[in-house]
């Protein structure tokens, strides 16, 4: 009994030593020395979230902008490029340049019926064109884009890239069409700048008489006789007309219409075009005028760039100057208009990804901005398509586009140029009779008439 109550007793204190180690070992730790530093609580690493991996894409862009006299917009394009890659992750452009008139008669129409065009491509405004494919469907409706980079009211003129109030094409820039003339012959020859119609006459008259061309031409393109047709109709028959002709209101046999077109036989028979000029392309007429067979090239103001840029215009170097088809006597309409134009530019396809849709809007921001359209107008000689301020607008030197911006800023007003308001299969037709014209195979009426009636077969189907 008493060896039990011992024993109860032992293992009592055991377990009381036990409880007061413990007590000894609590959260106050009362036998750590009070210099002995505490342990901070360990927190876990913030985690460090892997950058979401960019997958590589391509988009592509199919331009224009090939050869010399296109080097200074290839230049803008190609910054833009570069800008718009390095801010889009990820994003390669795939450029293919491909000549103007077979990109909008031969590649686009067929990428388009097969609804495959390329993402960005160049584009044509109008009737044949840029309406054509926005009722189809293939074109990206540039309107939300438009507002959201904050771009509402900045362009001048998107007349030919709007249907039914919606955007589908911008513009690269504006134009317009006149004679360039060599300033040291004419000087030579004591022929003063043309300002009235007589005097155009007279100048063409003293260079044939002196064994020199007086106007280059190079038809092989028939676009390129059609420029010079294009506004002679603005001043015979009025500078609405080139308007009128899909409604019905115009007649390209009208006597007015009829006239534009015998006025360029009458130029023809005379000899005031390059003999042979059929075979000629539209880059061999520039040659003409540069190495000094031709006195005048009646051309678009982008040619500008050309006449001082030394390793093109070499000894014609800055001595070549401009002026606007003069009025005509009796011409219906305000004679101050001019052949302007706002109808080329960029497209976008509506069949675009996520990814392809940023790249879009970052490649219009770049393109459509202050310093890029005012590079066009100083390195390229393209009118601007958006209003540019008159502090930019000062920054202008060459003695070209001087006298170009002083002709668009008193001229009364702008008319388009047909190729961008009548049907396709209207302008096709123009473009043979054109040359028919000039090979002396149809008449001025005959023209007409073989043109009034594809237009009515055309308007029939609208």
């Amino acid at each position: 009994m008493k060896k039990s109550l011992l024993l109860i007793i032992m293992l009592m204190l055991v377990v009381s030593t036990v409880i007061a180690g413990c007590g000894n070992n609590d959260a106050s730790n009362n036998n750590t020395p009070a210099n002995t530093p505490k342990e901070e609580p360990k927190t876990e690493e913030p985690k460090v979230e892997e950058p979401a991996k960019v997958e590589p894409f391509t988009v592509s862009l199919r331009h224009i902008q090939i050869g010399d006299a296109q080097k200074f917009r290839k230049a803008i394009l190609d910054d833009v490029v570069a800008k718009t890659e390095a801010e889009v992750p990820g994003l390669k452009f795939e450029l293919d340049g491909v000549e103007d008139q077979v990109q909008r008669f031969t590649k686009l129409p067929a990428e388009m019926a097969a609804a495959n065009p390329p993402k960005i491509f160049d584009l044509f405004g109008g009737t044949g064109d840029a309406f054509k494919y926005a009722k189809a469907g293939r074109l990206l409706d540039l309107t939300p884009i438009i507002t959201e980079l904050g771009m509402d009211g900045k362009f001048l003129n998107l007349g030919q890239f709007t249907l039914d109030g919606k955007v589908y094409g911008l513009p690269i820039g504006g134009s317009t069409e006149g004679f360039f003339y060599n300033q040291e012959m004419f000087a030579k020859l004591g022929i003063p700048a043309p300002t009235t119609w007589e005097e155009l006459e007279a100048a063409a008259e003293t260079l044939k008489k002196n064994d020199i061309t007086p106007i280059a031409m190079g038809s092989k393109g028939a676009w390129v006789p059609l420029m010079l047709a294009n506004t002679l109709i603005g001043r015979y028959a009025g500078p609405d007309v080139v308007n009128e002709f899909t409604s019905g209101v115009a007649k390209w046999n009208s006597p007015e219409v009829v006239a534009a077109f015998a006025k360029y036989e009458e130029w023809e028979k005379n000899g005031y075009f390059t003999k042979g000029e059929l075979g000629l392309e539209y880059g061999d007429m520039l040659n003409q005028l540069l190495t000094g067979k031709a006195g005048m090239m009646f051309d678009g103001s982008w040619r500008s760039s050309v006449f001082k840029d030394v390793e093109q215009a070499k000894d014609l170097t800055g001595k070549v100057g401009y002026f606007n088809m003069p009025g005509v006597p009796g011409g219906k309409g305000d004679q101050s208009y001019v052949n302007g134009n706002y109808g080329n530019g960029y497209g976008f396809s509506s069949d675009l990804t996520e990814n392809e849709l940023v790249a879009v809007k970052a490649f219009i921001k770049n393109l459509y901005s202050d310093e890029m359209q005012l590079r066009g107008l100083l390195e390229d000689g393209v009118l601007p398509a958006m209003k540019l301020s008159d502090d930019a607008l000062a920054k202008v030197e060459d003695p070209i586009v001087k006298v170009v911006m002083d002709i668009m800023k008193n001229a009364g007003g702008a008319f388009s140029h047909f190729d961008s308001t009548v049907q396709s299969d209207v302008y096709k037709v123009t473009e043979e009779q054109i040359q028919l014209l000039i090979a002396g195979r149809a008449t001025a009426q005959e023209v007409g008439d073989a043109l009034q009636k594809v237009q009515d077969a055309a308007n029939a189907k609208q």
